[in-house]
């Protein structure tokens, strides 16, 4: 699913260049784009970049350098990898002043962990003290912030209802590290993944965003978290690759990945749909009430095409894992909640006590407030964190959105869809699949396939029987529909006894048998 570490030409080169202590891509790269400490000066001759900046971020990646020097086996391969992400970045002419902060922070944290910390398995999150964020290890990419589960820990601290001032901590952390992307800001990430190239966003870990930001205005009232949220609207606004907007038939699907703007993947549509309305609930902004009923209006009309009545389709191709039918059904379900309750959708809301009247011409961009907790400081400079203010700029403002709410307070109706989709999910989960076998007949001695009916995604075992007497078993992952099972056939004609066993990604167990009869079938003459 993720791309692997460099094959062993590139390594060779890459070595060359560490040893040397080379600021060069491999050849082929040079041609292409600047290298890093390339596009590091040109930013700093630009005056884009101040001495101090590109001196700490010079520093980390000299310190990267001699690292993957230093290591062998995993450790230099997986640091050896998030290194040729950022020469990636910088050759495609992406170093910009606000990418920097997270990138560079990403490129630190690696250092640190693969020259001090043990081995991590596949998908293991971790942190480092004195930091919010989360952190994930994908193979062959290193550890990458993991924004999704990020954001999540800000709504799970806001939800508790006493932990207000670690909700303060981890999004104060998060808003610096934010990248100018769309006209707004959005939290990147920076490795390869299932043919997406760094650095990309997501519709769902944005929408995440917007809801802990809107919901930490609404119970801090700090002016920071709206203007943060009002500037992530950015990518919901834009078309892919920099946005996630995607016109369809019935309105507006907002897409999982920038890079995959034809892949229509339901549970992190309908997350960013949660997202926009507790950020327009919360706020009163029209702009939000705006993407969220175009949103709303194609989730509607696609949703049922997602129910194959026994399971849950991940996109408009396959079936979901366990994991992800168990968040369809969950994020459903939060927007059953939320359309059913009938109440409008952006009531006005008590401004904050520090926001003045909406001025009666449009404001100047503000700048966010930096938090002054650093981030991690165990084992190493986090200064890419701590001066990322100097790179983000506000390309919106959001002075006046509380103020014009009450304009913004049409009632969206409740729509039974989200409901009942929700409850037939979660219904999924405690049905057995439905298993028949279709094939009847099979000549003997060839590799055949056993055919079978299936309702949904489950692991199938097949064993044939003659006599009492195993003459063959198999088993395998299949899909819902008419799938078939390999057998190859012993060269001795007869009836054979056949078993199948499903057991779906939840557990549940269906059993069927029936018979084959391996021969040439006798063909009856048409009179």
């Amino acid at each position: 699913m993720f791309r692997t570490t460099l094959g062993a030409p590139a390594r060779a080169l890459l070595l060359s260049a560490l040893l040397l202590l080379l600021s060069a891509l491999p050849a082929a790269a040079q041609s292409r784009g600047p290298t890093v400490y390339g596009a590091l000066a040109s930013l700093r001759s630009s005056g884009a970049l101040s001495a101090e900046a590109y001196g700490e971020d010079s520093s980390a990646y000299t310190a990267a350098l001699h690292a993957v020097a230093r290591l062998s086996g995993t450790r230099r391969a997986e640091l050896e990898s998030v290194v040729a992400n950022v020469q990636q970045i910088a050759a495609a002419g992406q170093f910009i002043p606000s990418r920097l902060p997270a990138l560079f922070l990403t490129l630190e944290r690696n250092v640190q962990w693969w020259t001090t910390e043990p081995l991590l398995a596949a998908d293991q999150r971790v942190s480092f003290p004195e930091s919010h964020l989360v952190w994930e290890h994908y193979p062959g990419q290193g550890l990458e912030i993991q924004w999704l589960a990020t954001f999540g820990e800000a709504n799970g601290y806001y939800d508790n209802g006493h932990e207000n001032t670690q909700l303060r901590e981890v999004l104060e952390e998060a808003i610096p590290l934010a990248t100018q992307r769309a006209g707004g800001i959005a939290w990147e990430y920076f490795f390869h993944f299932d043919g997406g190239a760094p650095p990309w966003t997501s519709g769902l870990s944005q929408g995440t965003a917007l809801q802990a930001l809107a919901r930490a205005y609404s119970r801090l009232h700090e002016q920071a978290f709206l203007t943060a949220a009002h500037q992530a609207l950015g990518i919901f606004e834009t078309p892919p690759p920099v946005g996630v907007r995607v016109a369809r038939p019935a309105g507006t699907l907002y897409a999982e990945y920038t890079y995959a703007p034809t892949d229509r993947i339901l549970n992190g549509f309908i997350q960013a749909l949660n997202g926009l309305y507790d950020y327009t609930k919360l706020t009163g902004d029209p702009l939000g009430q705006q993407l969220f009923e175009a949103g709303d209006a194609e989730a509607r009309a696609i949703v049922p095409s997602y129910d194959t009545g026994a399971w849950s389709k991940y996109d408009q191709y396959s079936e979901s894992n366990l994991n992800y039918h168990e968040l369809l059904a969950e994020f459903l379900q939060g927007l059953c909640q939320r359309t059913q309750l009938g109440e409008p959708l952006a009531p006005a809301p008590p401004p904050a006590p520090a926001t003045p009247p909406a001025p009666a011409t449009p404001p100047a961009p503000t700048t966010p407030p930096v938090s002054t907790t650093p981030a991690s400081t165990t084992g190493g400079a986090t200064a890419s964190a701590s001066r990322a203010a100097e790179a983000i700029g506000s390309g919106r403002s959001p002075t006046g959105v509380v103020a014009s709410a009450a304009q913004a307070s049409t009632a969206i109706p409740g729509d039974a869809i989200y409901c009942t989709t929700a409850q037939r999910f979660t219904a999924d989960l405690h049905t057995p699949p439905a298993i028949v076998l279709l094939t009847r007949t099979l000549p003997e001695g060839v590799r055949g396939g056993v055919q079978l009916s299936l309702s949904k995604v489950a692991t199938v075992s097949l064993t044939v029987r003659r006599g009492g007497r195993v003459v063959w078993s198999t088993s395998a992952l299949l899909e819902r529909g008419d799938p078939r099972l390999l057998w190859v056939t012993p060269s001795t004609a007869g009836t054979y006894e056949v078993s199948l066993r499903a057991v779906d990604l939840a557990g549940n167990t269906a059993t069927a048998s029936g018979t084959v009869t391996l021969g040439t079938p006798v063909k009856h003459r048409k009179h």
